[in-house]
Parts: C-alpha cells; structure tokens; sequence
C-alpha cells in the first residue's frame, strides 16, 4: 500500500521579497497552486512535510528562521501537527531527518512543491527517487526564476524551468500539473 505525502521545499517570505522586488517567475500564480495542493492534502488528512532553509554559515543571508524572509509563506504556513524540517544547504535530505521521517510514516510517494526548481527543488527530487521514493512534481506550483550564466547573463526562467524539468522526468520524477495531480 503506497502512502503518499505533500513535500513543500522552501517556500518562504524571502522568495515573496524577490518577486516582489521584480525578480521574474515562470508561474506567478504558483502560490494558488501550492494552496490547492495543500488543502487538498489536508482535507483529505494526508501528510504535509515541509523543508525550509536555514543559512547556517552567513548570518546575513535572508534564508534563516530568525530573520523574517526565513519565515513560511502564507500558502504552505505549517499546522502545529505537520512536520517542519530545516535544511542547511540544497536538498532536503541532508542533515535534515526527513528520510527516517518519511520512512517511519511510512511514505513512499511524494508530490514536490516549492523552489527554486533548479536548485532545492532538483536537488530534493534527485535524492528522494535514489532513495527509493516514487516522485512527482507539480510542475505549475514550482518556483521558477531566471539563473545566471557563466557569461554574466541570464538564461531565462522558462528555459531554465524546461530543462529542469526534462532533466528530473528523464530518471527520476513524473512531472504533473497541479490540476492533473488533484484529478
């Protein structure tokens, strides 16, 4: 018997904070399909596990639980019985608990929020289909932003979200949209 819980990675005020400072995103009604996603999950009394992160080595950086950027976004605000996991660097797997977790629950399907897609997102995804977790990601509740290149330029959210997106359902996710997974 397959238990299936909601993975949210990394949705916290500071992402909010870039967008709204300009910076550009491939869905930008990505927080209402997060939402759907998770009173779905919760209406239905399944497991919502949340990973958020927690800069450990630079005081400064936003991404910390005492400062306010590190804070839950509205639309994946914990409840006081799901599990809350703070990740010091990308996936989160590493240092966080969240295999022997999902393990003792007895999980092994997962549907994957948050972002950034081609960072926390991918590196998460790749570490829980090695480890065994059958996974999808909610390709239109992700957030997608432009990534640098080595020239100094940017290579464009869309593009930067298509390749990710190819890459992880290549070998290691089914990749789904929000409405297709509630189907």
């Amino acid at each position: 018997m397959t238990k299936t819980a909601l993975l949210l990675i990394d949705l916290q005020e500071e992402m909010n904070t870039r967008i709204t400072a300009g910076r550009s995103v491939v869905y930008p009604d990505f927080a209402d399909q997060v939402a759907k996603l998770v009173t779905a999950f919760r209406s239905r009394n399944a497991p919502v596990v949340h990973v958020l992160h927690h800069e450990q080595s630079d005081p400064n950086v936003p991404f910390r639980k005492d400062q306010p950027g590190g804070q839950p976004m509205v639309c994946a605000m914990p409840l006081a019985e799901e599990a809350v996991f703070w990740k010091p660097g990308s996936s989160g797997f590493i240092g966080t608990g969240l295999e022997a977790h999902l393990r003792d629950e007895g999980i092994s399907d997962l549907i994957v929020a948050g972002g950034v897609a081609a960072f926390c997102v991918a590196s998460t995804v790749r570490i829980a289909a090695n480890l065994g977790f059958n996974v999808t990601v909610a390709e239109d509740a992700l957030i997608a932003f432009p990534l640098p290149d080595r020239d100094g330029g940017d290579i464009a959210a869309d593009l930067a979200l298509k390749v990710t997106l190819a890459t992880l359902a290549a070998d290691f996710a089914e990749v789904k949209t929000t409405a297709e997974i509630l189907s």
